[in-house]
């Protein structure tokens, strides 16, 4: 039996690539000020097959990045980094996390509400991608602990 393992990765540097080579739009030149909070990564002996960052940008608690290796998928492997990423807000009285979702079927089974951007931190940043509203049609989603 496969035994993974879920450890706090240093850097997001060291989920960067594996970001980009999970189809996540990750910009190199944000304007937006993030502040790093922890980032996790899934471990299947040495290889990365799952990662997650949790940011916070304008005092709001973000997913800044979450993804699973295509043959790791459908089990429940992002649960668990979303589960690891969630506990970390309500440790640090986190009342909400929010997140721009790809995939936003996913996160409404975690209990995430779609909302309007607007009503969420400054981190949409979606609208100068050239796959906004062509092949990409992200929800800005919140839920609440």
């Amino acid at each position: 039996m496969v035994e993974f393992k879920l450890v706090e990765a240093m850097e997001y540097s060291e989920l960067h690539d594996f970001f980009v080579v999970n189809e996540l739009e990750v910009s190199d030149d944000e304007t937006i000020m993030t502040d790093l909070v922890k980032c996790w990564k899934l471990l299947d002996g040495d290889k990365l097959v799952g990662g997650i960052a949790l940011a916070k940008r304008g005092g709001e608690f973000i997913i800044d990045g979450i993804a699973v290796d295509q043959k790791y998928r459908k089990q429940k492997h992002g649960k668990t980094l979303l589960d690891t990423a969630i506990a970390e807000v309500i440790k640090n009285s986190g009342k909400s996390i929010y997140l721009v979702a790809r995939a936003p079927g996913f996160f409404k089974t975690q209990g995430f509400k779609e909302i309007p951007k607007e009503g969420a931190p400054n981190f949409f940043e979606c609208a100068g991608c050239p796959q906004y509203g062509v092949s990409c049609h992200p929800e800005v989603m919140k839920l609440d602990v």
